[in-house]
């Protein structure tokens, strides 16, 4: 028995849940994973695992090797890289999820660069729009955009995302621009329908009240003196509204493209717009009530020691996206919109 391999493959069972999971992972079949794990059990002669055609949980026993054998195999990645001749490499496997249309443009072109570095690893990304289940599914790291919903996993974010409100000359010229964000009630909203849609509505950043002239609010002991005829900026708060129209689509490239045609009002990211924007074929609309960015994450699920290869893949992520040019086109960048870069590298634990 190859008692390292033994111990990488239970952790990964353990971790994923089942034996399928962990099989897909190590590209074998599921059947070399049960031969593993029932020669260390053999081996440590006590039961790590009840294994069920539903469950596989971890008994007390099982429960006290898994840490152990966890800060053994982060222990042996580290002392693999301090010894590279000075060059940190990854080796094994990666596997990666993102949505489509990011994906496409800002995930795939990177993994052939990341894996030149690392040429002894096997990379396989997925590109879906749905949300995938990193630990039942065996995702080492998953590349996420937007709002995330509340779950077990950790996030680290990576860079900011900002969504716009946006629309077509064309259809601006026949029916009007909105002038606050109630207003698309009137208007022809595409809206995403899928699991990777916004549950509660596009966000918009609007003033709780008119703000008070600056001598009211010196006269009542608020705030400081100000000079005569300023006034205060009102407090704001984010409004969510659910988008109302004749469209709607799963595909956010397939909203982008009607929204090209003049088909309608979308709520996009910056990164799919920016071009457009710069180069007219978009308008930004309800400027003055945009929300505050949100992030581009890199999700792990949650264990105590990330893998070598995890970690270098969530390094060489943050680097590009830190750069304002990686996310423009050189003919674009003169007149682009504000990067995306600043918030990188903060560690969300999701509750």
């Amino acid at each position: 028995m190859d008692k390292f391999k033994a111990i990488e493959t239970f952790v990964r069972v353990a971790s994923q849940g089942s034996l399928s999971a962990a099989a897909r992972s190590e590209q074998v079949v599921p059947a070399i994973v049960g031969r593993r794990l029932d020669a260390l059990e053999a081996h440590l002669g006590v039961k790590l695992l009840v294994r069920t055609t539903r469950r596989i949980t971890l008994t007390r026993e099982g429960a006290a090797f898994l840490e152990d054998c966890q800060r053994l195999l982060a222990d042996w990645a580290d002392a693999e890289a301090s010894v590279s001749a000075g060059n940190v490499r990854a080796s094994g496997s990666l596997r990666i999820t993102a949505p489509a249309g990011f994906g496409r443009r800002h995930v795939a072109p990177l993994v052939p660069k990341f894996q030149a570095l690392h040429p002894q690893l096997r990379i396989s990304l997925n590109l879906s729009d749905r949300l995938v289940d990193l630990t039942g599914e065996g995702y080492d790291c998953a590349v996420r955009v937007g709002d995330l919903p509340d779950s077990s996993l950790v996030s680290i974010r990576l860079a900011d995302n900002r969504r716009l409100c946006v629309a077509a000359p064309s259809y601006i010229a026949q029916h009007g621009q909105p002038r606050h964000p109630a207003e698309l009630a009137q208007h022809n909203c595409l809206s995403l329908s899928s699991e990777a849609s916004q549950s509660r509505g596009w966000a918009f950043s609007v003033p709780d009240e008119p703000a008070p002239p600056a001598s009211a609010a010196t006269a009542s002991g608020q705030g400081r003196p100000r000079q005569p005829g300023a006034r205060r900026e009102p407090a704001r708060h984010i409004l969510y509204i659910k988008p109302r129209g004749g469209l709607d689509c799963s595909d956010g490239q397939v909203l982008h493209d009607w929204c090209l045609a003049g088909h309608g009002v979308a709520w996009r990211s910056l990164w799919e717009v920016q071009d457009d924007l710069a180069q007219g074929r978009l308008v930004q609309l309800l400027e003055a009530f945009a929300a505050p960015p949100n992030g581009i994450y890199a999700v792990l699920p949650e264990r105590r020691h990330v893998p070598l290869r995890v970690r270098l893949w969530i390094d060489f992520l943050r680097q590009h996206y830190g750069q304002p040019h990686f996310w423009l086109r050189p003919k674009d960048a003169p007149n682009a919109p504000a990067s995306h870069n600043g918030g990188a590298g903060e560690i969300v634990k999701q509750s």
